[in-house]
């Protein structure tokens, strides 16, 4: 039996849009992991792979693999009745035909079921070979979107190249040609390289923050009490220096003892700014500071520049149709990846909250 529980329709939404012009059948498999789809178009000339992960789900429960083909045209429609924010639940019994969809709205005023015929499909599973790439490139993929979309206008074809320059996206029209270059900048290639690591670290603070949230009061609790008592004795000494010095007819100068008696106003103010750094320290004890931040201080607003890593010099010929297709995705990432090396297909890859979708798109050879 099959039960997956999105937190949002919109995910699932978003993400068939992204897929449906390339792949009208699909047979998504699930198992214990996730669920997965790897489908080529019609032409044979690319490749879509998607992974849902199983805890990406708010409940996922598969008692074993179990493939579920579907007309994704037909699922996109039923989607259509979804409220983005819905919660969606998709079920499926080990003997059943049928999948069922339950949208549930957030306030659970609302609930709706709908059943759709599952289909038979006879598709094996390609094996995607690993390969080195000799170019990396992130960027964001609004800009990606947007470049491919503008190029089309002009031509079928564009033709990628990436050097020490920068990315080079070409495009020749019949009347009109074409070229938009992207340069590296160290903003941009410091803030996805740690991209990842960020991601990672955030992950593993959620893990461990539970599991040591009381070890963490305790030793708070501990900080402040042994502070207090550190500013106590400081007081305490302070006012007992004070008294002597009051005692004497003049002040002691700081050559004859090992201290000079302070004014009033001084005393105040030293009083004063004693009180300021117990504030100071309690109040960074319960600000509790985060390490979540992905983005630095240049970073707010959306995601811009390009970060390219190479170790040779890339020139490749793409279709623009399959591209414009493949951007449709920034729906689901503001991010995305283009792996390159010379005659082999490009890999265009968004990263998601839920999984990621990857796309491989063979070169053009020759003047075509």
């Amino acid at each position: 039996m099959l039960e997956a529980k999105l937190n949002e329709a919109a995910t699932l939404k978003r993400l068939l849009d992204s897929i449906k012009e390339l792949v009208q059948d699909a047979e998504f498999k699930c198992d214990e992991g996730g669920i997965e789809l790897q489908a080529m178009d019609n032409s044979h000339v690319a490749l879509v792979s998607v992974k849902l992960n199983a805890d990406g789900f708010r409940r996922y429960r598969c008692d074993r693999p179990m493939p579920i083909g579907v007309n994704l045209n037909s699922l996109t429609k039923v989607l259509k009745c979804a409220k983005d924010d819905d919660i969606c639940t998709l079920k499926a019994t080990d003997d059943s035909d049928v999948l069922s969809l339950t949208y549930e709205a957030r306030n659970a005023d609302r609930i709706a079921e709908y059943d759709m015929k599952l289909m038979d499909i006879d598709a094996d599973t390609l094996g995607i070979p690993d390969t080195e790439y000799e170019a990396r490139v992130t960027m964001a993929s609004s800009e990606f979107a947007r470049i491919v979309k503008d190029l089309s206008n002009l031509g079928e074809s564009v033709r990628i190249e990436v050097s020490k320059e920068g990315i080079r996206f070409a495009a020749d029209g019949e009347s009109a040609n074409g070229s938009i270059l992207l340069k590296q900048t160290d903003s941009a290639r410091k803030r996805y390289e740690n991209y990842n690591a960020e991601d990672e670290a955030v992950k593993e603070e959620d893990d461990d923050e539970e599991e040591s949230e009381n070890k963490k009061k305790k030793r708070k609790i501990k900080k402040e009490a042994d502070e207090e008592d550190e500013e106590d004795e400081d007081d305490e000494k302070a006012k007992k220096k004070k008294k002597a010095a009051d005692d004497e007819d003049e002040p002691m100068d700081e050559d004859d003892g090992e201290f000079k008696a302070k004014s009033d106003d001084e005393g105040e103010e030293e009083q004063s700014e004693a009180e300021g750094k117990k504030r100071k320290k309690a109040s960074s004890a319960n600000g509790k500071p985060k390490k979540r931040a992905r983005k630095s201080d240049d970073d707010d607003g959306p995601v811009s520049g390009v970060s390219i890593t190479m170790t040779a010099h890339v020139a490749l010929t793409f279709s623009l149709k399959y591209l414009v297709n493949f951007s449709k995705s920034t729906s689901l990432s503001d991010t995305v990846q283009l792996m390159l090396r010379n005659d082999v297909p490009l890999l265009v890859s968004y990263m998601f909250g839920q999984g990621h979708i990857r796309y491989y798109l063979a070169p053009k050879i020759g003047d075509d």
